[in-house]
């Protein structure tokens, strides 16, 4: 096996309350073991129509299924499904790589030393991760198994530019996906924005 290798599992329809797509689920296989992914696609996403809108998008189960409030993952999720389909085109990338890829209950660990006053980056590394162990390599190669060469990334994170781009896919548009900040949100954003170099 190569150092990376994507496989197709699954491919169905998928009306939902945003618009119709089409659902595929993908895992990557890596020598490090294996990691899953679902794709949303919409419309034709050949590359003779333009560069595709793209969110890829790591899953958040407590924001995006608990609307917790901690973080702006599910408005940012919704505000990207609502641009698709706008749209009639493009595709979003749902990664599973929770708490920015240290898993589900270590991410609130790192809750519960944030309530303790920590930031989002001294949580993480207080409990011996990085501030973010995310790998895109598994998203840019469910872009290249779609024939998508040039993307308008939904993104605020530097870090899915620069991996897209050692990719070989051309970033035409960094697309700004920006919610309102609430009161319980403000510290986390500028987290993002002052230690982990997210576009605002």
């Amino acid at each position: 096996m190569s150092d990376f290798e994507l496989n197709k599992v699954a491919e169905a329809d998928f009306p939902s309350s945003f618009g119709h797509f089409r659902i595929y689920g993908f895992e990557g296989l890596r020598s490090g073991g294996k990691e899953e992914a679902l794709a949303l696609r919409m419309g034709d996403l050949s590359p003779e129509n333009g560069p595709v809108l793209v969110r890829i998008h790591s899953q958040c189960l407590t924001g995006d299924v608990l609307h917790s409030l901690r973080c702006d993952c599910r408005a940012q999720l919704e505000l990207a499904l609502d641009q698709i389909a706008a749209e009639g085109r493009g595709l979003l990338i749902y990664e599973h790589q929770e708490g920015r890829g240290i898993g589900l209950l270590n991410k609130l660990r790192a809750y519960e030393l944030q309530d303790g006053g920590l930031d989002t980056v001294e949580a993480n590394e207080s409990l011996g991760f990085d501030a973010d162990l995310r790998d895109y390599r598994l998203p840019a190669a469910i872009l290249q198994f779609f024939g998508i060469t040039k993307v308008r990334l939904l993104s605020n994170n530097p870090e899915k530019l620069a991996a897209l781009r050692n990719a070989g896919i051309a970033v035409v548009e960094r697309a700004p996906i920006i919610v309102p900040p609430l009161e319980t949100t403000l510290e986390y954003l500028k987290t993002k924005r002052e230690k982990m170099g997210h576009l605002f």
